[in-house]
């Protein structure tokens, strides 16, 4: 009854449009080697599909990880640690700014498109690491589908508005309806915003991050291969983790909520019907009047009726 009702779906990126399964392509600072085993050494313990994507790299290049202690996670910002006694960050730009880390614009570099992981050691910024994640094979698709089902299709991100707009213009979704750069826990004041303004909206998405969103939203949509948090929080999850069975429940719920019109329909004709002729409204006038046997047949063949015309649903949805 709630998905039927669906004006907007907002999708998460990391893991939901894309496959959760980046790489990292660029490693920028005055040495990338050691940069990498500090990325590398603070992101150990995490299990974030950029910190799989940094502790893969470092094995692919043969880095060992260096003694660290006192770590300290911040879901969806970063991670701290002491490193070889030096307090070592790993995180987002706004995050290490907000622990008074020193930051030069000018030696920022622009990776588009990419997301962007910055790395401080000993109050300075040291360097960044690109990271680069691709769309799932059915996400443009989706969103193409959703779109001419008369739906609005936005992306929810935590990461930077760049990065957002690159996803964006893959999939045809307008730039106003990209939110990006929000913080875990305004996922959740996002949606309840965007319910004030729009109505009904629904949530898409694996991660921890996503969870509160997915509770806030009139339907919470999550990834089987998500995490057992988001999974939890869902109303809906899909079990084959396609981005396209979002289209198919979406369909599904349509056609069941027109299949219940239709049956309500043919009930109450058959009894508007039925009634009148039983209480022998024709017999003065054209001698007809159903016998208790007959009723009973004809109300027999209303309930077939309506069964009926339910199991038509699964000649569209098996």
């Amino acid at each position: 009854e709630k998905v039927h009702e669906l004006d907007t779906i907002v999708f998460d990126k990391t893991g939901t449009l894309t496959t959760g399964h980046p790489t990292v392509t660029d490693i920028v600072g005055d040495n990338p080697k050691w940069l990498l085993q500090i990325a590398a050494t603070v992101e150990s313990g995490a299990s974030h599909p950029l910190a799989k994507a940094i502790l893969q790299k470092a094995q692919q290049e043969n880095i060992s990880l260096l003694t660290a202690t006192d770590f300290q996670t911040e879901a969806g910002l970063g991670i701290s640690a002491v490193v070889d006694g030096k307090p070592a960050l790993v995180g987002n730009l706004e995050w290490l700014k907000s622990h008074e880390i020193i930051v030069n614009a000018e030696n920022i570099p622009t990776l588009n498109g990419k997301t962007t992981v910055y790395i401080a050691v000993d109050g300075i910024l040291a360097g960044v690491i690109g990271v680069s994640d691709v769309l799932r094979d059915d996400a443009k698709a989706t969103v193409q589908l959703l779109q001419s089902m008369g739906l609005r299709v936005m992306l929810l991100t935590g990461d930077r508005s760049s990065v957002a707009e690159t996803i964006g213009q893959q999939l045809n979704i307008n730039s106003k309806d990209i939110l990006a750069e929000v913080a875990p826990s305004g996922k959740a004041e996002a949606i309840a915003s965007l319910q004030s303004n729009a109505g009904k909206v629904a949530m898409v998405g694996d991660g921890i991050n996503d969870a509160p969103a997915l509770a806030q939203a009139t339907v919470g949509i999550g990834m089987q291969a998500g995490t057992d948090v988001a999974v939890e929080a869902a109303d809906i999850v899909l079990m084959q983790d396609k981005l396209m069975d979002v289209v198919q429940s979406i369909k599904l719920s349509r056609t069941t909520f027109n299949k219940i019109r239709q049956n309500l329909f043919w009930a109450f004709a058959y009894n508007i019907v039925g009634i009148p002729v039983a209480a022998g409204v024709l017999l003065p006038t054209f001698g007809i009047i159903l016998n208790p046997a007959a009723a009973g047949a004809f109300m027999a063949f209303s309930s077939v009726s309506v069964v009926t015309n339910s199991l038509l649903l699964r000649r569209t949805f098996r």
